[in-house]
């Protein structure tokens, strides 16, 4: 196993960035690392997201964190959205100090940060305390330079084009 882990950021407006993170993590899986996937905002329940099933049968713990994003919902409360993040992100932090995790994704966390249900500091602090040898991916619409300067890869997926712009709903299996 890898004795210094890094810090991945992908980020941008276009379509990947998850798709890239699951990548790595079934790279990783695949090569006997212990993996934690947490992913932010999504709802499992009522969209499936695949790639968290995948996951899980491959071996990788998975966890799902603020359920929901008032952009989407206007049901969801935002100071009620902000204290699961931060929650969710102090459970995360106890996880990898009892845990031997090679590789810890938080997918879509940056949109935590960007619509400030967590705040900049709090993840750069969490990505300048993590363990050494801890692989840390971070995905998500948004990224500052700040966030960028503190991570040692980033990708940033640019949409060209996109079949929603056509009118073209969302299909199983290939955007969720």
């Amino acid at each position: 196993m890898n004795k210094t882990g890094l810090v991945h950021i992908y980020t941008g407006d276009g379509k990947g960035k998850t798709t890239s993170a699951v990548g790595l993590a079934v790279r990783a899986l695949g090569s006997g690392f212990k993996v934690c996937y947490v992913s932010f905002h999504k709802r499992p329940e009522l969209y499936g997201y695949a790639e968290m099933n995948s996951l899980r049968k491959l071996g990788a713990t998975v966890i799902n964190i603020a359920k929901g994003h008032p952009h989407l919902d206007s049901s969801i409360d935002k100071d009620e959205i902000a204290q699961q993040v931060k929650s969710g992100m102090q459970m995360v932090s106890d996880l990898i100090k009892n845990e031997d995790f090679n590789v810890l994704i938080l997918d879509e966390i940056i949109i935590s940060v960007r619509d400030n249900y967590y705040s900049e500091e709090e993840l750069i602090f969490f990505i300048d305390h993590k363990p050494e040898s801890l692989e840390l991916i971070i995905t998500g619409r948004g990224a500052t330079q700040s966030l960028i300067d503190h991570s040692d890869y980033t990708s940033k997926i640019v949409k060209v084009c996109h079949p929603y712009d056509k009118g073209i709903k969302s299909r199983k299996g290939i955007e969720f």
